[in-house]
């Protein structure tokens, strides 16, 4: 079964994930890093996960990941892959798989990051096999 693209809801913008949001318009992916410990992480938050620091810079994302956790909504009016994408740098986020056979997707799989158009706000972070 091909999973076609499905109508997303436009994201609540709060003030610190607004340059998260604005980097979607440009077609970049922003995950945050700890000045103090190194590590990414995901979601955008005003404290570092691992140690607690608030020395947070936005850096830009490879777009590339693997497929660490799906699930396929095939009941839904329009069928759709939602899965959990670990990037290349580390954190993993929850994400859409589109453009993809949803019988050949598989833990660990590659891939890439795009962008599809929500409804009235920006577009989305979704991922294709690479």
């Amino acid at each position: 079964m091909l999973i076609k693209e499905r109508k997303l809801v436009a994201p609540t913008v709060y003030p610190e994930t607004k340059a998260f949001w604005d980097a979607a318009g440009e077609g970049r992916l922003l995950v945050k890093q700890c000045d103090d410990c190194g590590e990414h992480h995901h979601y955008p938050r005003a404290a570092c996960p691992f140690c607690g620091s608030e020395r947070l810079q936005w850096r830009q994302a490879s777009g590339k990941g693997t497929i660490y956790s799906f699930s396929v909504m095939r009941r839904a009016e329009v069928p759709y892959i939602i899965a959990y994408v670990t990037l290349a740098e580390g954190p993993t986020m929850m994400s859409n798989i589109v453009d993809a056979d949803a019988d050949a997707v598989r833990i660990g799989q590659a891939v890439t990051l795009k962008f599809n158009a929500s409804e009235g706000g920006p577009p989305m972070p979704v991922f294709t096999p690479a």
